[in-house]
């Protein structure tokens, strides 16, 4: 399974929404606290890209030499329709600086230097570490997950469906004619989670390995067609 550094350096870098607490600033919009552009540095901070009049630069660059803390929470929300969307959240606390000569005009690019993280997603909830965040690196399928999601969700109905054949003893009796919804839920390098809903039942996921770790779009296809065929021998 991806760890928990690995797990939230791939939603600080992925485009999943954010918005940057700022004390003060709490009573805002949520669209006026949202950067505009986040990535992890060589040393695990976070460099946030925002407009150079928003409020967060503003208040930033006003702070008369204190940095302020800050927390920058980030939600992943499920990129196909499936009942209870929120996949999970993170959070990056720590000290917000001004960095100079990075951003161009009209814009402000800070540093959010990291003291703690957290993350409570489908894997569950856990505290990393900043140096495991440094260390950590982003899923090699993070640029692709949502239209891969999208794309299996639309094309590939029947051999998701199909699946339920190898989940054994949990589904029996039930498996395939009171599975009506079988939605791929995450993808990453280590395997494929889709959550199955029973005709006004209640809904529960599982997961499907795959041989081995994928590093591109082209291992995982071989992956995803090696477990289809599984499922329906």
């Amino acid at each position: 399974m991806p760890s928990a550094a690995e797990r939230t350096r791939t939603l600080v870098q992925s485009t999943c929404s954010a918005v940057l607490l700022v004390p003060g600033l709490r009573h805002l919009p949520s669209d006026r606290l949202m950067p505009l552009a986040r990535t992890v540095g060589p040393e695990g901070d976070v460099f946030l890209g925002l407009a150079a009049d928003s409020p967060v630069a503003r208040a930033v660059a006003h702070a008369g030499g204190e940095d302020p803390a800050a927390v920058l929470e980030i939600t992943d929300v499920a990129p196909v329709s499936v009942p209870n969307r929120v996949r999970g959240r993170a959070w990056i606390s720590g000290r917000l600086t001004v960095v100079p000569g990075l951003a161009g005009p009209g814009r402000t690019t800070l540093r959010l230097e990291t003291e703690e993280a957290y993350v409570d997603d489908l894997w569950g909830a856990r505290e990393v570490r900043p140096d495991e965040l440094r260390d950590a690196a982003p899923d090699p399928l993070l640029g692709h997950e949502a239209e891969l999601l999208q794309h299996l969700h639309t094309a590939h109905r029947e051999e998701l469906r199909s699946l339920c054949g190898l989940l054994g003893g949990r589904t029996a009796g039930r498996c395939p004619h009171h599975l009506p919804s079988v939605v791929p839920l995450a993808l990453d390098r280590y395997g494929l989670r889709v959550r199955l809903c029973e005709e006004a039942g209640p809904c529960y996921d599982a997961r499907f390995e795959f041989p081995s770790p994928v590093r591109d779009i082209v291992e995982l296809g071989h992956a995803v067609r090696t477990l289809f065929e599984a499922a329906v021998r």
